[in-house]
This record gives structure tokens, C-alpha cells and sequence, in this order.
């Protein structure tokens, strides 16, 4: 790969968090879901997202300080500006010793695969860059059917994410994860936790189950659902018409007749 040394170091996109450094796994991130960047100009990095999209932690906390939230702009900015030298940039960045021997890259603590090219892009990175395994969560089921499934790379996993306006095209025996209210709820969904490890989302066993984070006011939006039994719910009054749009929200996982007040579409400016 020719090295142009005219032109400044770039800056490193790869991190890591105290949660996921215990276990050998770097993250890399752009913003969740929609914004603007600092001139005006619009973004969408989570297209298929559903109601997730109400409760997404990467919304709130640490992810809206304005450093953390800058870093990541400034990785998107970097793909849609010039995908072809983003990519080059990051294989130069995983050649990095520090990423050798059976390494794991999260990638997207917040975001998804906003596009055709963009996803290819991240195919031929894990193709190219053998002693690492790359994994991530998504709710883009369509796009991954197409361009993942048919040839996926051998150092690739990846699990669907319950909550996203593609969950009916999940399948039977597709790797997926959901979001439930307490430990105690996965277990009698007989889902599996993931709380041990986020790598078990994608190399333990499947259905995998993880407890909603601790932010009171999405803990009140979600109640005692799942993002799976919302996403149905909301899916099923668009099905059958807005007679029960205004119902309160499910306050018991045995309860099946209640539906959630439409979201409003997420604009790109509603972040």
C-alpha cells in the first residue's frame, strides 16, 4: 500500500471503553442515528432503525458530550467525504501491532451500516486484515442478506438487533439479540445474557438477551417490553389502523393487546 507523506498523520478512529478493553475488543463509532454536522449539512448513519431509536443509549450520557460526539462526527464525516481513502486510512490504522493476536473490533457502539458501499467498505478491511475479528450488532437485515450472507468474510460475526423496521425480515436460525428489562426477564424468555461478555452476543449461544441501560426516563419509555414485543406492537397498529394508538404502553410481559403511540419520524436535525 503506498504511503502518501505529504499528507498529515490522520487521525486514530479505533478506541476502546473500560467495559470492552478487560476483554481485548476496540470499538469504532460514528453518531447515532441522525444530526447535522457543525456547517448544516445532514446525516443518517441508522436508516432501518425502529423504535430503538426512542430508547437508544447512544443518544444519551457520555455519547452527547461534545468531544465524544465531535470524534465520531468526524469519522463519518471522514467515510462520506472520501470512502475509498477512509478505508485505506483504517487498514493502515489495523496494521498497528497493538492489533495483533487475536484481537476483537466492535464496530459501532452507535451507528449501522448506512449503505451499500459503506458495508462493502468494511468487508474488504476484515478480508485484508486476518489477525482480527470484526463483529457488530445491526438492525440493516436486508442490507446483510444481500451483501453478508451469501460470502461472509471468515473473521466476520454479526447478530440482528431486535427494534428496527426489519424485523419481520429476520429469520428463523439467524444469530439475534433483544433488549429486556432486568436479568431475571431473559432468563425466562430462555434467552442467554450477554452481561458476562459483549462478545457472547456473537460467539455464545442464540437467542442472546441484554438488560436495557439504567437511563430512568428510557427505562419508563420501554416498561416491562422488549424492543422485539414493541417493535411488533407498533408494526401491528399500522397494520390494523390508529384505534388504539393512544393506549398506554405494556406493563407486563404477558400482556399482548396494547400498543405504543406512533414515534414521530426522526428528522435529521432531532439530536
Amino acid at each position: 500500500m503506498a504511503v502518501d507523506r505529504t499528507r498529515p498523520t490522520p487521525e486514530r478512529m479505533i478506541t476502546q471503553n473500560a467495559y470492552l478493553r478487560p476483554h481485548g475488543i476496540y470499538t469504532f463509532s460514528i453518531p447515532a442515528l441522525a444530526g447535522r454536522f457543525d456547517d448544516g449539512t445532514p446525516y443518517v448513519t441508522c436508516p432501518a432503525a425502529g423504535v430503538c431509536a426512542a430508547v437508544c443509549y447512544a443518544r444519551v450520557g457520555t455519547f452527547r458530550f461534545p468531544k465524544v460526539l465531535a470524534k465520531h462526527q468526524r469519522n463519518l464525516r471522514r467515510i462520506l467525504s472520501d470512502l475509498p481513502q477512509w478505508r485505506q486510512d483504517m487498514l493502515a490504522e489495523l496494521a498497528a501491532p497493538r492489533f495483533r493476536g487475536g484481537r476483537y473490533l466492535r464496530i459501532h457502539d452507535a451507528g449501522d451500516f448506512f449503505s451499500d458501499a459503506y458495508l462493502d467498505a468494511w468487508l474488504a478491511i476484515a478480508r485484508a486484515t486476518s489477525g482480527m475479528t470484526f463483529y457488530t450488532y445491526t438492525k440493516e437485515v436486508a442490507r446483510f442478506k444481500r451483501l453478508v450472507e451469501p460470502d461472509p468474510p471468515l473473521n466476520w460475526r454479526w447478530v440482528y438487533s431486535y427494534g428496527g423496521k426489519q424485523d419481520h425480515l429476520i429469520a428463523p436460525g439467524d444469530r439475534v439479540a433483544d433488549v429486556f428489562p432486568s436479568e431475571a426477564a431473559i432468563t425466562r424468555a430462555e434467552h442467554h445474557s450477554n452481561d458476562a461478555s459483549d462478545l457472547l452476543a456473537v460467539l455464545g449461544p442464540s437467542p442472546v438477551g441484554m438488560v436495557m441501560n439504567n437511563h430512568p426516563h428510557l427505562r419508563k419509555r420501554i416498561g416491562e417490553r422488549t424492543l422485539r414485543e414493541w417493535q411488533e406492537q407498533k408494526r401491528s397498529a399500522r397494520r390494523h389502523g390508529p384505534g388504539r394508538l393512544n393506549a398506554r404502553p405494556c406493563r407486563s410481559e404477558q400482556t399482548q393487546a396494547c400498543h405504543e403511540p406512533d414515534l414521530p419520524e426522526e428528522r435529521a436535525d432531532d439530536h
